[in-house]
């Protein structure tokens, strides 16, 4: 209550001033002193009270805090094109904000490395929250984009991570690997290209381009290999069921498939082409994941007539680092 009666009494001294500049016409004048008068009367205020006085006036922490307000939009993005750019241009980030979110990163590192994905996306927003330009935050939320089937997110997360740091080849490498995983193999290829212009001695790049090459050179089948397919053979095979429903009960795959389901059959269009498109970037994801797997498959479905050395690569799996 004290601090609201300095305010008050701050406002009446103003208000007085006003009255004794001769600033105000007749009748408003008039009304201010109506005013005065009842905020005395309200608060309990006397005309000069010591023990309320504040050593700067009420105009003057005004115009200082206008200021103080206009440095700090200057340097702010005016242009729709520049809005995400946000506060972030206009102050530096503190020692304290930088540690914090080092620490944040350190434990989304530790749930990557405990294949609890969602956990550490969550660790990697909250530190690029309070590190908003730092490339290694947002590259690695892309990791983790990229195993949840989030590859939109991931190609948006890279594609900051570059903003910021051109030369970052984690991200080019994570880049490429989810637009392998859209089967946008162009795109793929231009990334892992830059990722090993930069890290010429990396065997993961060069291996990951030469599989996103041999994608892209790769013509796609209009054959339906699988159209005498015996169903009922495969899922009464125990061997079978039992790999592919502890695939399917992690969390992690099960989040995945969501995710890719949602973002093809939700897509303008939808129907049949999406649900196709979906089921493929399933099928991908699964032969990086459990190779094993998709092995058998295949072998039940016919596969043994395309030998491994015929069958058309998948995305490679993506470098991970910085944890």
């Amino acid at each position: 209550m004290e601090e609201t009666r300095k305010l008050v009494y701050a406002m009446l001294k103003f208000l007085k001033r006003q009255l004794s500049e001769g600033k105000l016409s007749g009748e408003c004048a008039e009304g201010v002193e109506v005013g005065i008068q009842c905020l005395e009367a309200a608060y309990n205020l006397r005309d000069s009270e010591p023990s309320l006085e504040v050593p700067t006036g009420l105009q003057e922490i005004f115009q200082q805090y206008l200021a103080a307000c206009e440095s700090y939009f200057s340097g702010m993005p005016l242009s729709e094109d520049s809005a995400d750019a946000s506060p972030e241009a206009s102050f530096d980030v503190s020692f304290e904000s930088k540690a914090a979110a080092d620490t944040l990163k350190n434990e989304g590192n530790s749930h990557m490395s405990s294949l609890n994905f969602k956990e550490a996306v969550i660790c990697y927003t909250k530190a690029i929250q309070l590190d908003p330009k730092n490339a290694v935050y947002y590259c690695n939320r892309a990791a983790a984009s990229n195993k949840l089937g989030n590859y939109e997110s991931a190609i948006q997360d890279c594609k900051t991570a570059l903003k910021y740091d051109p030369s970052y080849s984690k991200a080019h490498g994570r880049l490429g690997l989810a637009y392998a995983s859209l089967n946008q193999h162009e795109e793929a290829v231009k990334h892992y290209k830059r990722a090993v212009d930069l890290e010429p001695d990396n065997d993961t790049y060069k291996s990951n381009l030469k599989h996103a090459e041999e994608a892209f050179n790769s013509a796609p089948s209009t054959s339906v290999p699988y159209q005498n397919v015996d169903l009922a053979t495969i899922f009464t095979n125990p061997n079978l069921l039992s790999v592919a429903s502890q695939m399917l009960g992690n969390p992690s795959m099960q989040s995945m498939m969501s995710n890719i389901l949602s973002r093809n059959l939700n897509q303008e269009g939808g129907g049949i082409d999406a649900l196709f498109q979906a089921s493929q970037q399933l099928a991908q994801h699964m032969e990086t994941e459990n190779p094993a797997l998709v092995e058998q498959l295949r072998r039940h479905l016919g596969g043994e007539q395309q030998g491994p050395q015929n069958r058309p690569p998948g995305p490679p799996p993506g470098p991970q680092g910085d944890f």
